[in-house]
């Protein structure tokens, strides 16, 4: 048996490769989705049958003919489930051969006049997509789409982050009768529908020219609200050792200087910044907007209540616990028992607190003081001014 492996392009007659057509044409069976099937061109007399999932399309080679297409939508390389097929074949021992066909990605960049090399590609088809990481890497993202995470669903995370002025552009049934191109924003396209046959691209989200560990202290908004110091920030990123894919969370957050931080360091990830104070929760939202850290999630709310229905940490910040300091940790380590944790304290009674806290939960927990001075000017001399002494107090699976 030698089973050929086609692309269908567009899904549709007219987006057939001549390569892929021949295929067809000699095929004793083609195997397929109902809608792919269903656009073949006429005249093939081959036997069809109705399969998507690798091992349905298995079981219908067991009919035993000389050679079978086995129809994928797109192209056999980006986002198929050709993937999922190839080592099953293999393992079988039947001879394939995988024709290549003509991408939405294609499709779309030809409709545009663009080229599509410097796009990022990201698949929403039948699986977990964070929008907005994947147009936060400084290039244009194409995504693939499905009838749950359309384009509205991942236009409305984008909004939500922030980025609802980001300029998107939709195509709908592409190489279709009914093919439509869409330039609009994400935040209006997250009030619209979309044929389920549809993709995606987005523009970049702009960057923040600032870069950490250590942001200077003068560039945040503030207010009133208290704010940890730029050294004190750095070493904080240094105790964390938070990864580019870490989900992190930030409790007691106060103007957001350190949630800031730690997303650009968890750039491919989540930070959840956790605070009660509407004039807090006003300035994280502005110094999102400022650094651009659109990975960053504004939770209003009590720890460790609002903590339940978070993502699961690698790694947390403990800025402010209102008396919660023993249940916040407990909670966790109970998501996460190698959950790299920080606490600071510029008090004695939240030090003893924490390690209190640590030890009772089966930590050891380290403290380290950070005492901060910084010159300011007297006449023609440099008087060095002390900051308040800050503990840091960690504790988990610290590397």
């Amino acid at each position: 048996m030698r089973v050929i492996l086609t692309a269908m392009g567009g899904g549709r007659e007219n987006s057939l490769t001549m390569e892929c057509r021949q295929a067809l044409a000699c095929a004793d069976l083609i195997i397929g989705a109902e809608r792919l099937l269903a656009s073949l061109p006429e005249g093939l007399s081959a036997k069809k049958r109705t399969a998507v999932k690798a091992e349905e399309i298995l079981a219908a080679l067991e009919e035993g003919v000389e050679t079978a297409c086995v129809l994928f939508s797109g192209d056999t390389g980006f986002y198929s489930g050709a993937k999922r097929l190839l080592p099953l074949l293999a393992e079988r021992g039947i001879l394939t051969e995988v024709l290549p066909g003509v991408s939405s990605v294609q499709l779309l960049a030809a409709r545009l006049g663009q080229p599509w090399q410097d796009w990022r590609f990201v698949s929403a088809h039948g699986r977990a997509c964070d929008a907005v990481t994947a147009v936060m890497g400084g290039k244009p993202a194409f995504f693939l789409t499905d009838g749950k995470n359309t384009p509205a669903v991942l236009c409305q995370r984008l909004t939500e982050a922030g980025l609802g002025e980001l300029r998107v552009i939709i195509g709908e049934e592409l190489a279709g009768p009914e093919e439509r191109i869409l330039r609009t924003t994400a935040a209006e396209a997250a009030e619209m529908r979309f044929s389920p046959l549809s993709v995606l691209l987005a523009e970049a989200a702009l960057q923040s020219p600032y870069r950490g560990p250590g942001i200077p202290d003068d560039v945040f908004l503030r207010g009133a609200v208290p704010m940890t110091k730029r050294e004190v920030r750095a070493v904080i990123l240094a105790k964390l050792a938070v990864s580019p894919e870490d989900v992190v969370w930030d409790i007691g957050a106060g103007t957001g200087s350190v949630s800031v931080e730690l997303a650009m360091a968890a750039r491919k990830g989540r930070v959840y910044a956790v605070e009660m104070e509407e004039e807090a929760c006003e300035l994280i939202r502005n110094n999102r907007e400022k650094f651009c850290a659109w990975n960053l999630n504004l939770c209003r709310g009590r720890a460790p209540e609002i903590l339940k229905d978070l993502p699961t940490p690698q790694a947390v910040f403990v800025g402010g616990t209102k008396g919660e300091m023993k249940e916040i940790l407990s909670l966790a380590l109970e998501r996460n028992p190698q959950v790299r944790i920080c606490v600071s304290a510029i008090t004695l009674k939240n030090l003893w607190a924490a390690v209190e806290a640590m030890e009772n939960l089966g930590l050891a927990p380290s403290v380290t003081q950070i005492g901060v001075s910084r010159t300011r000017a007297a006449g023609g001399l440099h008087m060095l001014l002390a900051n308040n002494p800050v503990f840091l107090i960690t504790g988990g699976c610290h590397d």
